[in-house]
């Protein structure tokens, strides 16, 4: 189910209740790396949520942002607190969920190899998003961000090397893990921006394949945010 729009300030899931004000919002993108992974917990935790688009990411006043000082989204607005960034945003979603779905955090992983992959998915998350915003929206081309596509490319060569394994190391009585979640929206923000070839990953290729169809994973695929309609001026 694709989100609908509010009547004030842009899209709500369609898991909303009936009571006015239940929807908490989370202000973000849905074209962002980092915004999709609350927005996919919250619709596998069944917690309603008000999405309010930021629509310019070069501004730098932090009011954009949910007042976060470090300019950076998502941000989680509640009953007159804000609370900032993807993980911290995840966690408040459990806590606000009635449903009793079992969610592995990171500190549940106990060998090396599933929370080093973890963390590789956490810095292949970042220079996603610095290659991004470098090289495509910032147009720059240098020697930083050529370190940083071969520490990219490297990250995902070492996790499509030992997804399986990973995978297999997860507790399997769990209903979803922040690493499955942060690896499918990694995986398709890749495809999504076209900042690298995805070809030489097939198995994180066909991890995210799977993944994709949980109804929580096609409700929440990227896109750009319609831009809002300009205000109408009264003719004089």
């Amino acid at each position: 189910m694709a989100p609908t729009r509010g009547t004030d300030s842009g899209p709500v899931n369609q898991l909303r209740s009936n009571k006015p004000g239940n929807a908490v919002q989370i202000i973000g993108r849905s074209s962002s790396l980092y915004t999709r992974v609350p927005l996919v917990v919250a619709h596998e935790l069944g917690v309603p949520y008000e999405l309010a688009p930021v629509f310019d990411l070069t501004t730098a006043d932090s009011a954009v942002y949910g007042n976060n000082p470090a300019l950076k989204i998502p941000s989680l607005r509640r009953a007159g607190s804000v609370l900032f960034g993807a993980e911290n945003v995840c966690r408040a979603l459990e806590d606000l969920s009635e449903s009793r779905r079992r969610i592995v955090w990171p500190e549940e992983l106990r060998s090396d190899l599933s929370r080093n992959a973890q963390e590789l998915v956490w810095h292949c998350m970042a220079a996603q998003v610095q290659l991004v915003f470098g090289t495509i929206i910032g147009k720059l081309d240098n020697i930083y961000f050529t370190k940083a596509r071969a520490g990219f490319e490297g990250g995902l060569r070492w996790l499509d090397e030992h997804c399986k394994l990973a995978l297999e190391a997860l507790p399997a009585e769990r209903d979803i893990s922040l690493f499955e979640v942060t690896l499918l929206c990694l995986i398709e923000h890749l495809e999504f921006r076209g900042t690298l070839p995805v070809d030489p990953y097939p198995s994180l290729v066909a991890f995210a394949r799977t993944y994709a169809t949980r109804p929580a994973a096609q409700q929440t695929a990227y896109r750009f945010d319609p831009p809002p309609e300009p205000v109408a001026t009264e003719a004089r």
